[in-house]
């Protein structure tokens, strides 16, 4: 792949774009107003196994001058992340998770150590590991399976290497002042907004406003069948500036909890 940063986050986009059609109708919406959409931030999945953990996901990005910033822990839903930044400033964050797998049951341990053991030779060494797809067979009912103990692990398990969700930066919009208004013009388009902890997740005095729309399902070709499960969803992030005025970059731990759940398949 291209060694230009904004070449290499074009492919992640088509990639993101091809399983996630409202993205591309959302950011058609905002064109239509003249707006040119810049990225906040990008998302990425993983299984904390060897070869295709955090790290290995963040290394093409560090190749091409992003940075590492601060780490995040998700106790619950078993998540270390990371975040990078790279030193231009028009280029989006990178946010990177992984499924703290050890953590798990022994049951769905074992399911993704069998779904790992399926990768080729040197797969965690590519370029493109972040928009390389599934690289192993799954059942819709080893899906299932997961669903039941982590929505994390069977969407990894569903769709493998891709961005989770790209994320608008509101601040950035010209025609649409707030969080607030960006929502509304996304529910009187027909699109459904992720509820969980509020349609806002965080504040002003937190330095960052973020919402998301809910995955739409997509039809995925499982081992035993095609079904459709909840695939990607877009992001839209506020930021405010800190009291030296420069603007919070970094996360907000109980908001991005809550936006994990925009992929939830248990509604």
């Amino acid at each position: 792949m291209s060694s230009s940063p904004a070449a290499y986050l074009d492919a992640l986009w088509r990639d993101y774009t091809a399983i996630t059609p409202q993205a591309a109708r959302i950011h058609a919406l905002f064109a239509a107003r003249g707006e040119e959409v810049v990225n906040d931030h990008v998302a990425l999945r993983t299984f904390a196994r060897p070869g295709i953990d955090l790290a290995a996901l963040a290394r093409p990005f560090l190749a091409r001058g992003w940075q590492p910033r601060d780490p995040y822990r998700f106790d619950d839903k078993h998540l270390r992340a990371r975040y990078f930044q790279h030193p231009e400033p028009a280029l989006p964050k990178v946010f990177v998770s992984e499924l703290c797998v050890d953590e798990l049951s022994a049951e769905a341990a074992a399911i993704v150590d069998e779904l790992v053991a399926q990768l080729p030779p040197g797969f965690g060494d590519r370029d493109d590991l972040p928009c390389a797809g599934r690289p192993w067979s799954v059942t819709h009912a080893t899906y299932l399976r997961l669903l039941a103990e982590s929505e994390y692990a069977a969407w990894v398990a569903a769709f493998g290497f891709r961005v989770n969700h790209f994320t608008v930066d509101v601040g950035r919009l010209r025609t649409l002042p707030d969080l607030a208004s960006v929502n509304a013009l996304l529910e009187a388009a027909g699109f459904e907004l992720n509820p969980a902890g509020g349609v806002i997740k965080g504040s002003p005095a937190q330095l960052l406003e973020q919402s998301s729309t809910r995955a739409e399902a997509v039809e995925v070709e499982f081992a035993d069948g095609r079904v459709a499960v909840p695939s990607c969803y877009y992001e839209f992030a506020r930021r405010y500036p800190r009291p030296g005025g420069e603007l919070f970059h970094g996360f907000v731990p109980a908001s991005a909890d809550k936006l994990f759940h925009s992929t939830d398949a248990r509604r």
